[in-house]
């Protein structure tokens, strides 16, 4: 007969290897990011909410004037800086966790900097804007992400890849020695897999299962908090109803090796990292 007791064996031994990761809270300076509990209709709002999240246990708070939800239009740039650089002012002011600026413009970046953040947070991997390579220097920490097609627009129109898993770690390896190269610092990067960004459901769950490679070229940050793939698994009625499967894959990265996890629901993940670190260090 068989034995059934290797694979138990196996999640026992990962357990035991558990690192907390980062938990960095989603503040969205927008009127239409996908999820309406992450908005933040006026300077003050946004900052309401992101001292909340402080208090729930964020390590880190991202800051973001646009929505890059699919099929989403760029902001200008005087609206962007409008929405985001009065909030990094205040908070840093008020709180000790890093403040992250999410954005594809060099000139918003390196304002958000000059104000207190100290996180540059791209999805575009630095491609849309020339100048971000050279104020990314100036940051602590620089966050890579891999996009399909050239921008939110369109980044979902038809997506297709040979093998999603080794063009998006192609990918991101490029980027990394294109950041490098323009006199980055290795240490100083986090890669992002972007899920729901020019992926289909099965490239989704393929990237989120191996994630956790991805940290051979950088440590990994993974954002799947209340996306529309768990919609899809569950035939759920909005992103109002995605707690629980954003949290399933919360704990699943946690175990995988994942660093940090960009979440809207600092507490409940907090809660979760913690239950698991317990388990994980039980005698």
């Amino acid at each position: 007969m068989t034995s059934t007791m290797a694979e138990p064996a196996s999640v026992i031994d990962i357990a035991k290897r558990f690192a907390r990761p980062l938990i960095m809270g989603v503040v969205n300076c927008t009127p239409d990011s996908f999820h309406a509990g992450s908005r933040a209709s006026t300077n003050e709002l946004a900052v309401e909410r992101a001292l909340k999240l402080v208090e729930e246990g964020a390590d880190i708070l991202d800051i973001g004037g646009e929505s890059t939800r699919p099929g989403s239009d760029s902001v200008p740039v005087d609206i962007e800086r409008v929405r985001v650089i009065p909030v990094i002012k205040a908070l840093a002011r008020q709180v000790k966790v890093k403040i992250s600026i999410d954005t594809t413009k060099a000139a918003i970046a390196a304002e958000a900097l000059d104000a207190g953040a100290v996180i540059v947070n791209d999805i575009s991997a630095m491609r849309d804007d020339k100048d971000m390579l050279k104020v990314a220097q100036r940051a602590e920490r620089v966050i890579l992400m891999h996009m399909l097609g050239a921008s939110p627009k369109t980044m979902q129109a038809n997506p297709a890849y040979k093998d999603c898993f080794a063009e998006v770690s192609r990918f991101l390896q490029e980027r990394l020695h294109s950041f490098l190269a323009a006199g980055g610092r290795e240490d100083r990067v986090w890669i992002d897999p972007g899920i729901g960004f020019g992926k289909t459901l099965e490239h989704n769950l393929t990237l989120i299962r191996r994630a956790g490679e991805l940290s051979s070229i950088a440590p990994v940050l993974l954002g799947v908090s209340r996306k529309s793939l768990f919609g899809r698994i569950s035939n759920d009625n909005g992103s109002e109803d995605r707690l629980a499967g954003s949290l399933a894959v919360a704990a699943y990265a946690s175990l995988s090796g994942v660093s940090v996890l960009r979440v809207h629901d600092v507490l409940e993940t907090r809660r979760t990292v913690e239950a698991l670190r317990a388990v994980s260090e039980a005698a």
